[in-house]
């Protein structure tokens, strides 16, 4: 199949592009097809260690523990020790227990994030891979690569430079093809000649063969474009680096949610309903926001005009805590007196940060100040006496402050999704602020401007 829609203007979706075509491949198949490779001790498959840049990523699985600690007590911050220290230990345990793995980084799809230095980091521990595979479709947040980049926006696929995502004051970037983002991150040490990509014509045609003759070709140290516009694009893909892990191929991934479900042969499910978790409705609900990205703006909006007085809503003036303690102090006792007052009595809330964005001077200090904030908010549930109904964080950095430091998840089990691309999860250690609490990590990018709203109502036992 011969795709027509490369291009970096923005151009109307074509349902047939966007779906696999070729008949003797439903994802049904391809899925099983994957699950039978890895439940084959003979095909010594590597286990997968997905390391994810925030809980978000969980995206696309279920049944699944989501680790948010490491065994060393302490863990300095600076992404490129993390990673190392990461890998490191991996290393450590695999050579102690003799098990073979390899590595996806899990990234946003929208292109945001530690790219390259992530995956530079990893080799330096590891070693030198095959390849860099980068695959950031993600059906469910409507993100489709064909060499270009697209964000669907309505019934509109937008190339993803031209998005606000794109202009993020840390993460910026200026390419949507792929092939010449990674020269841009790369800041030109990864140069054109050594980027590559497989089409969707190859995918689609050739199948997993040809994908895996395609990748034996390549050179080390290239970086493959993974084009997909389906989930079974990404299913074909898979199943050929299964055959080229068997045969002692090595690759190292940057992907969005959607590799990863593929990888582990998990089949999606349907959004887990409030009569599924056996919610009590004695208590009220707690939806806390931090994210500033347009789509999470426009959702809160719509989550507060159409809740009406089903919902009380508490903003933080963010400009408080920057100004001083005692003035981040007073506001954050406000929030803490209204909002226990209202999900004591049963009522949903929304605790949200101001919506003007407040940035830095430079990508650093903007993530300083972006730090400020989660920290505020992760005071706020810390100091929260009372057990809510289910906890609802929007954002990536502010999901993940909300599991680690608010509400002390060391460990968890993905139970699946709220919503389509929306991660459920529940934690049942006795260590953890509320064990068994419902927790949903609500990527700040994911969704149209009435799925926080459907969630919460979803939710609503009354």
């Amino acid at each position: 199949m011969t795709s027509s829609w490369k291009g970096t203007r923005p151009l109307h979706i074509q349902p047939s592009l966007l779906r696999y075509t070729a008949a003797a491949n439903t994802p049904t198949t391809l899925r099983r097809e994957v699950q039978t490779i890895l439940q084959n001790p003979a095909s010594k498959v590597p286990i997968l260690v997905a390391l994810d840049d925030d809980p978000t990523g969980t995206q696309t699985c279920h049944d699944i523990p989501v680790l948010t600690v490491w065994d060393k007590p302490a863990l300095v911050s600076e992404f490129r020790t993390l990673i190392t220290e990461i890998c490191t230990n991996l290393k450590e345990a695999s050579a102690e227990t003799d098990t073979r793995y390899e590595i996806v980084l899990r990234g946003d799809s929208t292109l945001r994030g530690h790219f390259p230095l992530e995956a530079e980091a990893a080799e330096d521990v590891l070693g030198e891979a095959d390849a860099w595979l980068l695959c950031p479709f993600f059906l469910q947040g409507g993100r489709y690569t064909d060499d270009v980049h697209y964000v669907a926006e309505g019934e509109t696929l937008v190339p993803a430079a031209q998005t606000p995502f794109a202009q993020d004051a840390t993460f910026g970037y200026k390419s949507s093809n792929l092939r010449e983002y990674m020269v841009e991150k790369s800041r030109g040490a990864i140069p054109p000649e050594k980027v590559t990509s497989l089409s969707l014509e190859t995918i689609r045609v050739g199948g997993a063969e040809a994908v895996l003759a395609q990748l034996r070709d390549v050179a080390r140290g290239t970086v493959v474009v993974v084009n997909a516009a389906a989930e079974e694009d990404v299913d074909v893909v898979v199943l050929a680096l299964l055959k080229a892990a068997g045969q002692g191929k090595r690759y190292l991934f940057r992907t969005g949610a959607a590799f990863v479900s593929a990888r582990l042969g998990i089949p999606p499910i349907p959004p887990i309903s409030a009569q599924q978790l056996n919610l009590s409705g004695n208590v009220g609900g707690l939806i806390i926001a931090g994210s500033y990205v347009p789509k999470t703006t426009a959702q809160l909006e719509v989550l507060r005009n159409r809740s009406g007085d089903q919902l009380t809503t508490v903003v933080i003036d963010v400009r408080n805590f920057l100004r001083s303690d005692e003035a981040g102090s007073s506001e954050m006792a406000k929030a803490l007196e209204v909002s226990e007052k209202e999900i004591a009595w049963g009522q949903d809330v929304l605790v949200m940060t101001s919506r003007e964005l407040i940035t830095g001077e430079d990508g650093a200090k903007s993530l300083d100040i972006g730090a400020t904030v989660a920290k505020a908010l992760v005071s706020f549930l810390v100091g929260l006496a009372t057990k809510p109904r289910y906890v609802i964080a929007k954002g990536g950095i502010t999901s993940s402050d909300m599991a680690t430091k608010g509400l002390k998840m060391r460990r968890a089990m993905i139970v699946g999704q709220a919503a389509a691309g929306v991660p459920l999860w529940r934690c049942d250690e006795a260590t953890a602020k509320w064990p068994g609490l419902p927790y949903v990590v609500f990527p700040g990018n994911v969704g149209s401007d009435a799925t926080l709203f459907d969630v919460v109502r979803g939710w609503r036992l009354s």
